[in-house]
Formats: structure tokens, C-alpha cells, sequence
């Protein structure tokens, strides 16, 4: 490395530990400016994620449907023709209109007759828990004395609370109006996203041309191929991880509206939906679905509830040892402890989109840390598996033995 390129380097090193220090003081003491920031360029985000997404249907479609064509232009040194670029796009998003479109009529509809029918039976189930709550306390006069205790406490807030009816109803209108005005703008915004994404998925060689060209314009040639091996490792955990992730829990809430449906379970599309949707958060997903979706049926049916139980245990092993391995397989390559870590602190972060990607970018840095680790062990001739430093001394030849992570 010659001193051009190496100050270049410095200088970029220093640049990306500064950049760190600040996001990390950002992030822990609140300082918004990340935040901001994301909310600035946050159209942008909604369509690089977008194609993302879609980048493996197009380049499905381009590969099956247009094998041909995609050949002829990569012999004259294109990856792909326009009109096959553009017709795999369309075709893309007509699949993903389709799937909406299902979504609409089949489940929304039948989704709108259970959240009625919970709304109708309301008093019903207030009566029921009611009976409960007074059947507890007449068996146990310590619990009665304690939430008679705590009935006056809350009789006192809420003589409190109405005095100062008038403030919070003014302030429930402006919520009111802020959140209507948020919902446009997230229309807005997802909006200019699918445009956004439309010309990312029309250009992504050239996208990732110039970020290979960025990539040789920073670093020396050597430094570069750690840079886009770094790339490529965090493009198949996150690839595999979030798309894999989206299609297991799409497959789970099919199979749960199914079976529901076919075991005559009460709200079976909104259960489905419920278990579906928490099911993409890693963990504690499926327990975050499961708890709502009983108590529901716990109002109609106890019975019913018992056996919904089972069946949510019963499939969650399905997914746990057959759905999910099949499609995810180890792309994190975390442990269940480390899964855990990510979630809490990708959650206290950024609530429930933290602790969905948080798996990921743990994994990332998992990945980074490894490889770091093994470098620097076998710079010093040591062994790389882990099963070696069970005693104080390591032994072992590092140059025979295999890295746990490559």
C-alpha cells in the first residue's frame, strides 16, 4: 500500500470510528438526529427495501421465462435486455398485486366479521369476566381486600381525570388529527417507495457496479475483496433471514386458518392473523400470538381454548423443526442466548421493527467479530475451534484446523 492509499485509508477508518461514536451516543442518550434523519430519507428506505424484497422474483422470472433473451444480452455484455427487465418487474408486482388481492377479498372480509362479532358479544364476555373476577374474590378475602384497596385508588384518579375531561379532549383531537396526518404521510411515503423501488430493480448491476467502484476508490485491492466478502456474508444473513422469515410466517398463518377452520375454532381469522403476523418476530413471536388468540376463545369456549393450545404447541414444533429449518435454515448461525440478546436490545431500541432486524444485524456482527477472532488466531499459530481452550492451554496446529464459521 502505497502513502496515498494509505491515508486514504486512515482517514476513512477515522471517519467510520467517528461516525460509530456519534451514532452510538445518538442512540443511547436520545438525541433524535438518527431518527430525523431516518424519517428524512425514509421513502428511500421503504424502496430499497421493496426491491429487496422483489429482487428474487424478477430475477426468477428472468431466468425461467426469458432464459434466452437474458443469454443474448449477456453476450453482448449486458446482464439483461430493457424489455425483459421491464416486463419481469411488471410481472413481479401483478404477483404481489394478486396476493393483496386475496388478501382483500378472501381473508379481510371474513377478518371484518369476527372483529364485529367481538364487538357485538363485548358486554357478553365483560359479563363473563366479571363472573370470574367475583367468583375469585369470594374464595379469596385477602385478593377482595386488595382490589378494594386498589378500586379506591383508581376511583381517586378518575375523579381526578374528570375534572380535566376538557384538556384531554382536546388533546384526544389533536391525536386524533396527528394520526390521520401520519397515516397520509405513510401513504405518501410508500408511494414514492414503490416508485423508488421500480427504478432500483431496474438498475441494480449498475447499483451494486457502483458500489463495487466505491468500494476500489477507498480501499487497495486486497483490503477490497474482505470488503466484498463482508457484502456478500451480510446479503445472504439478511436474504435469508428477513425474506425467509416473511415467507414462514405467511406459511404458518395459512396453516393456522386451516386447521382453525377446520376444527371450528371461534375468530379463526383473526387468530390466524394474529399468529401469523406476531410469528416474524424470532422467539418470543410465537408466544406473543398465542396469549391474545386464547383468551379470545377463552370467552366462548374453554374447551376450545385447551385444544387451540395444543394445536398452537403442535405447530409451532412443526415450524420449529421442519418449516422453519427448511426455509432459514442456520443463516444467522446465533445462538438461542444471543437470539434472545438481539430481540431485548433491537426492542428497547427500536420497538418491533428492532426486534425483528435485530437478529440479523447481530448476526452481522457476530459474523464480523468471528472472522476478526480467527484472523487474529491464526497470526499467533493458534487453534481456531473453540473445543480447544477448554483447558488453559490451547493446543493444536492453527494451519490444521478448520475455522467453526468460514
Amino acid at each position: 500500500m502505497d502513502y496515498k492509499d494509505r491515508y486514504i485509508f486512515l482517514g476513512f477508518t477515522a471517519f467510520t470510528a467517528a461516525a460509530a461514536i456519534l451514532l452510538f451516543y445518538d442512540t443511547l442518550f436520545g438525541g433524535g438526529a438518527v431518527l430525523a434523519l431516518m424519517k428524512t430519507v425514509q421513502p428511500i428506505l421503504y424502496g430499497a427495501f421493496i426491491a429487496y424484497l422483489l429482487a428474487p422474483i424478477v430475477n426468477f422470472f428472468e431466468s425461467q421465462l426469458f432464459a434466452g433473451a437474458v443469454r443474448r444480452a449477456r453476450a453482448k455484455g449486458y446482464h439483461s435486455s430493457a424489455l425483459v427487465r421491464t416486463v419481469s418487474i411488471i410481472m413481479s408486482w401483478m404477483v404481489i398485486i394478486f396476493f393483496f388481492y386475496l388478501l382483500a377479498s378472501v381473508l379481510l372480509p371474513e377478518l371484518y366479521k369476527s372483529i364485529l362479532q367481538l364487538i357485538s358479544n363485548a358486554d357478553n364476555y365483560y359479563r363473563t369476566v366479571s363472573g370470574w373476577i367475583f367468583h375469585l374474590l369470594e374464595t379469596n378475602p385477602a385478593m377482595a381486600d386488595w382490589v378494594s384497596s386498589q378500586m379506591s385508588v383508581y376511583f381517586t384518579d378518575i375523579n381526578s381525570w374528570l375534572r380535566g375531561v376538557l384538556p384531554q379532549v382536546q388533546s384526544l383531537m389533536t391525536t386524533v388529527s396527528g394520526g390521520v396526518l401520519t397515516l397520509l404521510n405513510f401513504v405518501k411515503d410508500l408511494l414514492v417507495g414503490v416508485i423508488a423501488s421500480i427504478y432500483l430493480l431496474a438498475t441494480k448491476e449498475q447499483c451494486a457496479a457502483y458500489g463495487r467502484k466505491l468500494s476500489y476508490s477507498l480501499f487497495s485491492r486486497e483490503h477490497v475483496q474482505w470488503v466484498l466478502r463482508g457484502v456478500r456474508k451480510m446479503d445472504s444473513i439478511f436474504s435469508g433471514f428477513v425474506r425467509g422469515k416473511l415467507l414462514d410466517s405467511i406459511i404458518i398463518g395459512i396453516l393456522c386458518f386451516v386447521c382453525c377452520s377446520i376444527l371450528d375454532f371461534p375468530y379463526t381469522p383473526l387468530v390466524s392473523v394474529i399468529v401469523g403476523v406476531t410469528n416474524i418476530i424470532p422467539f418470543f413471536g410465537p408466544f406473543l400470538g398465542a396469549i391474545p388468540s386464547t383468551f379470545l376463545i377463552l370467552l366462548v369456549s374453554p374447551m376450545k381454548a385447551l385444544y387451540f393450545v395444543i394445536f398452537v404447541l403442535a405447530l409451532q414444533q412443526l415450524d420449529g423443526n421442519v418449516i422453519g429449518p427448511k426455509i432459514l435454515g442456520d443463516k444467522t448461525g446465533l445462538s438461542s442466548l444471543w437470539v434472545i440478546v438481539a430481540i431485548l436490545i433491537g426492542g428497547g431500541f427500536f420497538g418491533i421493527v428492532g426486534m425483528f432486524f435485530g437478529v440479523p444485524v447481530c448476526a452481522c456482527l457476530y459474523s464480523a467479530a468471528n472472522f476478526f477472532l480467527d484472523l487474529r488466531l491464526r497470526e499467533k499459530g493458534l487453534p481456531l475451534d473453540t473445543k480447544s481452550y477448554t483447558s488453559d492451554r490451547p493446543g493444536g496446529d492453527a494451519s490444521t484446523k478448520k475455522p467453526e464459521n468460514s
